[in-house]
C-alpha cells in the first residue's frame, strides 16, 4: 500500500494533536515536522520524525510529501497556504485562514489554480453528537427548523498576549459557533446582530476584546440562530446545541467524564462536563483528520474547504461591525 507522505507545520497544542493522530494511521507516513522551539523538536524526535526544521521554507524542501498540515499562528496561515499550493502540495490548515477577506480570497484564487487540495479545521463538526443533530435535521425528523441555539463557553479565558493576537472572541473562539450555524442546518446566513461585554476580566477588554457575548443570525429564508458565549464557565466546557422545528426539536448536551448521579439531602450530584476542547473534540479531531487523509486517498472533495472558512469569516466581520456600530448588519455589507 502506497502511503500517503505528511508533514506538520507547527507542533503547539493542536499539532501535537494532528501529528499524533497521523501516526496511527496504517496510510499515513509523517516525514518532516517544523517548529522552531527546541522542546516541540524534542517532541518530534522522540515520534522518530525523519526531518525537523526551524522555518517553514526548509520545511517545504526537507523531504518529499504529499500533504501539510499547518497549526502555526494564525498570521503564518494564509502565506503558508499559498506557499504549500504553489509546491504542489494539498493543504490542512487550522481555522482561521487569515482575518482579511481579501487575503483569504487571494488565497483560494492560488489554491483553485494549483489544483490542491485545502480543508480548513472545523473540528466540531465532525463531533458525534452535533453531527447526528445535523443528521436529523437532513433527514426531516424534526420538520422545517425555525431555530438554532448554541452555547459555547469556555472553562477559562486564554493568555492576553494571546488575545492580542487572536482577532478578538468572534475571530478566535465565536466562528466555531458560526460555521456550526451554517452546518447543523445547511442554511446561509443574511444577517447578523451582535451583542457584547467584558464581565469576566477587565484585561480582556484593555486588550480591545469581550468576554462575553449573544448574537442573533438571521438565515435567508427568515429563520433564526441565537449563539451565546463566554469565556470562563466555572463549571467546564460548555458545548451544546438545538435545532427547534416544525415537528420536533434535536440537541446535543456536553460530555462528561462519567454519568453518574449522586442523590442526598442536598439534591442531586454528578460529573462536570469535561474540562477543555483536547478533551472534548479529542475523538472528533481523529474523525477530522481521518475523513481529510480519506479525501487524499480516494481523490474526493474535502469535507470542510476554503470557502467554509470565508464564509465564518464574513459573519465574524459583520459581528464585530455590528457590535462596533450597535446595529443588524447584513451580509452583504462584508465585501467578498
Amino acid at each position: 500500500m502506497t502511503k500517503v507522505k505528511f508533514a506538520v507545520a507547527g507542533l503547539g497544542r493542536i499539532g501535537k494533536i494532528h501529528l499524533n493522530n497521523l501516526l496511527q494511521m496504517d496510510q499515513v507516513e509523517v516525514v518532516a515536522v517544523m517548529d522552531p522551539m527546541e522542546g516541540c523538536q524534542e517532541y518530534a524526535r522522540e515520534r522518530n520524525i525523519p526531518h525537523i526544521t526551524n522555518t517553514y521554507e526548509e520545511l517545504l524542501n526537507s523531504a518529499e510529501f504529499d500533504s501539510v498540515v499547518i497549526c502555526s499562528p494564525t498570521n503564518t496561515h494564509a502565506d503558508y497556504v499559498e506557499m504549500a499550493a504553489k509546491a504542489g502540495k494539498h493543504v490542512f490548515c487550522e481555522k482561521p485562514l487569515d482575518l482579511s477577506m481579501q487575503r483569504v480570497v487571494e488565497v483560494l484564487r492560488v489554491v483553485e489554480g494549483t489544483n490542491t487540495k485545502l480543508m480548513l479545521g472545523f473540528n466540531r463538526r465532525f463531533d458525534k453528537e452535533f453531527k447526528k443533530v445535523r443528521d436529523l435535521v437532513m433527514e426531516g425528523a424534526i420538520g422545517e427548523p425555525h431555530l438554532v441555539k448554541i452555547t459555547s463557553r469556555d472553562p477559562g479565558a486564554p493568555p492576553i498576549s494571546y488575545i492580542e493576537k487572536s482577532g478578538g472572541l468572534f475571530l478566535d473562539m465565536t466562528i466555531h459557533d458560526f460555521d456550526m450555524a451554517r452546518f447543523v442546518v445547511g442554511k446561509e446566513v443574511k444577517e447578523v446582530y451582535a451583542k457584547g461585554a467584558v464581565l469576566v476580566d477587565e484585561a480582556i477588554g484593555k486588550a480591545g476584546d469581550i468576554d462575553t457575548a449573544v448574537v442573533t443570525l438571521t438565515y435567508t429564508d427568515g429563520t433564526m440562530a441565537v449563539i451565546d458565549n463566554s469565556r470562563e464557565a466555572a463549571y467546564g466546557y460548555d458545548q451544546r446545541i438545538e435545532v427547534f422545528g416544525s415537528k420536533g426539536m434535536a440537541q446535543a448536551d456536553n460530555n462528561y467524564s462519567d454519568s453518574h448521579r449522586l442523590y442526598n439531602g442536598q439534591g442531586m450530584h454528578g460529573a462536570l462536563p469535561l474540562h477543555f476542547f483536547l478533551e472534548r473534540y479529542a475523538e472528533a479531531y481523529k474523525t477530522e483528520m481521518t475523513d481529510y487523509v480519506r479525501s487524499l486517498v480516494k481523490g474526493e472533495a474535502v469535507p470542510v474547504d476554503g470557502n467554509d472558512g470565508l464564509y465564518s469569516l464574513q459573519i465574524g466581520l459583520a459581528a464585530i461591525k455590528s457590535l462596533n456600530e450597535k446595529r443588524a448588519v447584513c451580509i452583504d455589507e462584508i465585501e467578498l
